[in-house]
């Protein structure tokens, strides 16, 4: 971690405000390898009216580095000279009610840890100011403390939903034979990433006959994407690792 850049929040307090009055004002939205959660995409392709396939083909690329276990899928950034966000105008942004997690959070950051003992289902946080050097909000008097500004930006929605996600992406049970880990990870970034696919699969397929599911849960996840993300990633433990959370007939 860059200590010139990620400093720790003293006393849970800062000053921070950013505006269009700013003359930064949207120079953070640029030259970003910005990592989207199965949430972040959710909210935002619910947003532009896109399906999911839609907003992948047209605003991500997937990152299959070896230093990670699954497949990320990333935000890309605008082919121009500072690589500037899609949804970022003059005005600012465009779907700013939706916008990612990372940046709804920011200038602050968050490093959770994800234990996967039982007992501890609750991320234990470390949060950081962000203390980039064309960002010129932290000479704004407006003061803040740690829990006004998560509360002011609504990130409380977006980190349940992400650390459950997290939770699987950073556990260290084993995938099986070496044989299935493909076929795991392209069930991995369905399950994550393309909601509406893994609807499909549920519904169009003999899933529910081979998985115990209640009415009241199958007409949920039918209905409604949080829902169905819920169960996606019920599935994705049960299917990449084992765990008992579904009942097979």
């Amino acid at each position: 971690m860059n200590d010139e850049i990620f400093r720790p929040l003293t006393g849970n307090t800062f000053q921070f405000s950013c505006h269009k009055g700013i003359s930064c004002f949207t120079e953070c939205c640029a030259k970003l390898r910005l990592a989207l959660t199965p949430y972040d995409i959710l909210r935002m392709k619910n947003r532009l009216g896109l399906s999911s396939d839609q907003f992948l083909d047209n605003y991500t690329e997937t990152d299959l580095t070896l230093h990670w276990r699954f497949p990320m899928v990333r935000l890309n950034m605008r082919d121009d000279e500072k690589r500037t966000c899609p949804f970022v105008t003059p005005d600012g942004c465009t779907i700013y009610e939706d916008r990612p997690g990372a940046c709804r959070l920011y200038p602050v950051g968050r490093a959770a840890r994800l234990d996967n003992a039982a007992d501890d289902d609750n991320p234990r946080d470390k949060f950081f100011l962000v203390t980039e050097s064309h960002c010129l909000g932290f000479h704004e008097e407006r003061p803040w403390t740690l829990e006004e500004w998560l509360n002011h930006e609504g990130v409380s929605k977006y980190n349940a939903m992400n650390d459950k996600w997290l939770k699987i992406v950073g556990s260290k049970k084993g995938l099986g034979p070496q044989e299935l880990i493909q076929k795991k990870l392209q069930v991995f970034f369905i399950a994550s990433y393309n909601l509406d696919k893994f609807r499909s699969f549920l519904f169009q397929g003999r899933f529910f006959d081979r998985v115990a599911v209640d009415q009241g849960t199958k007409q949920a996840i039918k209905d409604d994407d949080e829902a169905l993300m819920d169960f996606a990633l019920d599935w994705l433990k049960f299917s990449l690792f084992g765990e008992k959370t579904l009942t097979t007939r």
